[in-house]
């Protein structure tokens, strides 16, 4: 049986004009973090402020993530993305504005922070969503989703490098207000492509206000698979999180403090590789299987990156490690989307992004404790844990589906159930 092309999914109808909306709405969350951090530092002169802020503003993006996307799946793209993105780039915009000058007010920079985290749009599960529903071919829907992962991550690489340019020709709050521009203009475009038309308001009109937050309490609760998803993202995130902090302080060890960008790169390449090459294989095992076996690869990578006698083999290590973190993305989120109903397949995609946001978080700040008190090698085989741990738990489950519930599992990239 041939696998469908990449080319396929780019010839879906309406696909590439919504892929291309979100893209670029998308590069704006590549750009904002440099650009805001550079900003306020530079208006206050304080990295202590900075921090304040760049915290305030991840964990308001991050915790009202799911809230976010119950009202996309409510309401439709079309009638509730343009009031997050107005709401969310405002802000921004103001940011900019704030941080143009020294003397900005940390208060009012913290407030705006706050503001704008609440409503950011998620552009990400929305996009993974029109995919399922203008892609009913499971297989090729993984491809989509593997090409969506692969351009998301080489947004977060390209997006940095676009603010060191503004930067070199302006102030760093330039970088904010294109962030602002850039979200605008993709959640417009990507609201109002034919993809969106249709999408969404699944719950009825006359639902209460509070029912958003319940049903995403309710969804988290009932599908197995969600869950099972959202605590493989959650691994992912602690992993990854603590490996981006690991790979500085080896390199600083090392006396190449330059060279922890290299490895970074090299995790990044490892991911868009391997990303592209998962996908382009119609698999026949089922989803929890293959999610357990690269959550255990990468937690094997990890541990053997510990052990590197020099930069040059961690950075090979950090290229083999990549080599798994894109399909176990792309696996989580098929298995979020094909464990709930077409109405609430947003807010199961932001639960997942949320986990992945928060583990990173979370897993930077504890290895952050660890990292100057223990060997190397045992701090990297304690950011692999998290990956482990998920592994065993997911390979346990997928071990005690009834005969049943194994075949079914197994042909759902293969067909819609």
């Amino acid at each position: 049986m041939s696998s469908p092309s990449y080319s396929a999914v780019l010839r879906t109808r309406h696909a590439p004009g919504a892929f291309g909306a979100a893209l670029l709405g998308r590069l704006s969350y590549g750009m904002v973090a440099l650009s805001l951090m550079l900003a306020v530092t530079d208006a206050t002169g304080s990295y202590s402020v900075a921090g304040v802020v760049m915290a305030l503003f991840g964990a308001a993006s991050v915790l009202l993530s799911p809230a976010r996307a119950a009202l996309i799946d409510r309401y439709g793209p079309r009638r509730a993305l343009p009031p997050m993105a107005l709401a969310y780039a405002l802000p921004l915009a103001a940011l900019a504005h704030a941080t143009w000058q020294p003397g900005a007010s940390g208060l009012r920079l913290g407030a705006l922070a706050v503001v704008a985290g609440a409503c950011t749009p998620p552009l990400g599960p929305v996009m993974r969503t029109l995919w399922s529903a203008l892609i009913p071919d499971r297989a090729l829907l993984q491809r989509a989703y593997s090409l969506d992962g692969v351009a998301e991550e080489l947004l977060f690489v390209t997006g940095p490098m676009l603010v060191g340019l503004l930067v070199t020709f302006s102030v760093p709050a330039a970088g904010v207000a294109v962030s602002a521009g850039l979200v605008l203009a993709g959640a417009l475009a990507l609201a109002f492509s034919p993809a969106a038309r249709g999408a969404g308001r699944a719950a009825p009109a006359a639902a209460p206000a509070a029912a958003p937050v319940r049903r995403n309490r309710m969804l988290l609760r009932r599908a197995a698979g969600l869950r099972h998803a959202v605590l493989a993202m959650a691994a992912l995130g602690l992993s990854l999180g603590a490996l981006d902090l690991l790979v500085v302080a080896f390199a600083e060890r090392h006396g190449q403090g330059a060279a922890a960008a290299w490895a970074l790169a090299a995790l990044s390449a490892g991911g868009a590789a391997g990303g592209l090459a998962y996908g382009a294989v119609t698999w026949r095992s089922s989803g929890r299987t293959r999610l357990a076996a690269l959550l255990a690869a990468l937690g094997v990578a990890l541990t053997a990156a510990g052990l590197s006698p020099d930069v040059r083999v961690l950075v090979a290590f950090a290229g083999v490690a990549g080599l798994f973190v894109a399909p176990a993305i792309t696996t989580a989120y098929l298995l979020a989307d094909e464990s709930v109903e077409p109405g609430s397949r947003t807010q199961a995609g932001a639960w997942a992004n949320t986990a992945f946001n928060a583990g990173t978080s979370v897993g930077m700040a504890a290895v952050g404790l660890l990292v100057d008190r223990l060997p190397a090698a045992v701090c990297f085989a304690v950011a692999a844990l998290p990956a482990l741990l998920a592994a065993g738990v997911i390979a346990h489950r997928a071990r005690t589906l009834r005969p049943s519930q194994r075949r079914a599992s197994a042909q759902a990239p293969l067909e819609r159930t």
